[in-house]
């Protein structure tokens, strides 16, 4: 892959992938890979992740060809900010301002996609809810916000292996993606994000634990939502 000499001086060409500092600076070549139907990692608020275009199945399945991941387990989508949630997913039954109290931040809401979402129907196929993220982390978000879609976002390691936290804890995988973006350590730690679903009114479930369980049912439970039996 060729590079000008501003790129070279920048960044680091290691097993195929260029390797970039994640910075505003370097977005561009992020949102064309999007828009190419490439894969980058890149930094999240909780974990390095994996992130192409939703809507590109050609992309999508890149994504489970690099990490090994059965066609089976759905992918998550990442978008720039809470009020894009609604083109992808069913928000009506959810008390007034309640995902601004949860996102940005280390959280998944599952929601169901209904019949107005935008997403491919070929996204995540046999399941009629979407996981839906707004990180707390500005570059993934201009990304998401300049590719005019939503981002398909899962963690960038191989199924079943540990989530990444820096770089070098999936540089083995750095040759399958267009750009690595480099944020440096991320100090949440391995945990990931709470994943809860909140696609049944006045319920909550939560499915994974995550980094913000706490915060989150505190939120949830300040709006009057009830935990699933």
């Amino acid at each position: 892959m060729a590079c000008n000499l501003e790129r070279c001086t920048l960044s680091l060409k290691v097993n195929g992938g260029v390797v970039l500092p994640a910075t505003e600076t370097h977005v561009k070549e992020a949102i064309g890979a999007i828009k190419e139907g490439k894969v980058i990692a890149l930094p999240t608020d909780t974990l390095y992740g994996f992130a192409c275009d939703a809507c590109s199945m050609v992309a999508v399945n890149r994504i489970y060809e690099i990490k090994g991941r059965k066609y089976t387990s759905p992918l998550a989508i990442c978008v720039a900010d809470v009020s894009d949630i609604t083109r992808f997913a069913v928000t009506n039954h959810l008390p007034h301002e309640l995902l601004n109290n949860l996102l940005p931040g280390p959280v998944t809401v599952v929601l169901k996609r209904g019949e107005s979402s935008i997403l491919e129907k070929s996204l995540n196929p046999g399941f009629d809810s979407i996981g839906v993220r707004v990180p707390d982390s500005n570059f993934i978000r201009i990304i998401a916000r300049s590719s005019g879609s939503a981002l398909a976002l899962t963690s960038a390691n191989l199924s079943g292996q540990p989530s990444s936290v820096s770089i070098k804890d999936f540089e083995n995988l750095w040759q399958h993606c267009a750009y690595v973006y480099d944020g440096g350590l991320i100090p949440s730690g391995p945990a990931g994000s709470t994943v809860v679903d909140l696609s049944t009114p006045g319920i909550y479930k939560i499915l994974r634990p995550g980094s913000a369980m706490e915060e989150t049912v505190a939120v949830l439970e300040r709006f009057h939502l009830e935990k699933a039996l």
